[in-house]
């Protein structure tokens, strides 16, 4: 039974990105961005929220590992 589940949960994320193959409103808008270069603010905001999350867990890693050092003595 789980196997079969597996299989029809597979299935269903293969037919939905076969359905978003022809989606051209997508292409659309970032042709628009990249023609207004407005994607370079889009890029600029996305990195930064991504080394901001990086930070943030690099911070949280120390933390855990600084109190994990402190309670195993």
């Amino acid at each position: 039974m789980r196997k079969l589940s597996c299989l029809a949960i597979f299935i269903l994320i293969a037919f939905s990105s076969f359905a978003q193959g022809s989606n051209a409103s997508a292409v659309e808008m970032a042709d628009t961005l990249r023609s207004n270069g407005k994607i370079y603010t889009v890029v600029a905001v996305c990195l930064t929220i991504l080394f901001g999350l990086f930070i943030y867990l690099f911070t949280l890693e120390r933390r855990l590992a600084k109190w994990e050092k402190n309670n195993a003595q």
